[in-house]
């Protein structure tokens, strides 16, 4: 059973390789790869035309579209029944896809498989780790954040992507709009597993601005789908916003690292960690 495997990518040019050496080297190898450009101005381009395999194929239109858009491009060129996403300046367990494939199989019912997360710095630091087990998640799981699945972390039914496609006009958050408005029509049948299978790096993300606007845009949604729990986030979500203003003012965005992930200092699954890095940095690419 084939899986199509996308990644966007737009500047990359220091993370994509590792990222797609992480792909060839997967226990699984019933893929194609879609890599996909969002008009890039550096050297990502030339590294992904660079890969010479035929389950890979590259997409350029010279076009920023942004991140949304390129998703829902995705969904439409892949050739296979099951789809996982990829951030281009993201990893993954080289078990990731089977594990998430075999649930998937073995599950019918189940659209989404969503696994734990390692943090990652930009140098490929362990900073710690986040992850759950749980069977469903429930519409007020989502709103309340009591369980929010990592969107590049997810392998499920194509088929699910058709149904529910990316709003195209936001910027940041795209997934978290996308989980609300599925769970909100009953067509969100996830699964969480606890597994640490995809490495994120952080340091991108956890910004003030990043964070702010991440605030911004859930007020957004907390009035299209909180209905008469609106009040209640949207002041919540505003107070969030005040501390965060706060620990930018006095230069502590550290502090919002930290918080995205739980480091609990174990140095199983930090050794872990360090011998799938050490096989996916040892993994050749066919290049010509």
């Amino acid at each position: 059973m084939g899986i199509t495997i996308g990644l966007p990518f737009y500047n990359a040019e220091d993370f994509l390789e590792l990222a797609i050496k992480s792909v060839f080297a997967q226990t699984y190898q019933d893929w194609e790869l879609i890599l996909i450009d969002d008009g890039s101005t550096d050297r990502s381009l030339e590294i992904a035309k660079s890969i010479k395999d035929p389950r890979v194929t590259v997409y350029s239109d010279g076009k920023n579209k942004k991140l949304a858009s390129r998703l829902n491009e995705i969904v439409g060129l892949a050739k296979y029944e099951y789809l996982a996403r990829m951030d281009a300046d993201d990893l993954m367990s080289t078990k990731r896809i089977e594990t998430q494939m075999k649930i998937l199989e073995e599950n019918p019912s189940i659209d989404l498989v969503s696994t734990g997360t390692i943090s990652i710095s930009n140098d490929l630091e362990y900073l710690g780790a986040r992850f759950a087990d749980l069977t469903e998640i429930s519409f007020d799981d989502l709103l309340f954040k009591r369980a929010t699945p990592l969107h590049a972390s997810i392998v499920c039914k194509t088929d699910f992507f058709r149904r529910n496609t990316y709003n195209t006009s936001l910027k940041i958050a795209q997934d978290y709009d996308l989980w609300l408005r599925a769970s909100k029509k009953n067509d969100f049948n996830i699964r969480l597993i606890p597994d640490l299978l995809y490495y994120y790096r952080e340091e991108n993300n956890a910004t003030a601005k990043k964070v702010l606007a991440a605030y911004r845009n859930e007020r957004v949604m907390y009035k299209k789908y909180a209905e008469n729990q609106y009040y209640k986030l949207w002041l919540k979500s505003k107070f969030k916003s005040l501390l965060v203003s706060g620990i930018s003012l006095i230069n502590k965005e550290d502090i919002l690292l930290k918080r995205r992930s739980y480091n609990d200092n174990d140095p199983k699954k930090e050794g872990g960690y360090l011998k799938e890095l050490e096989k996916i940095k040892n993994t050749q690419l066919p290049t010509h």
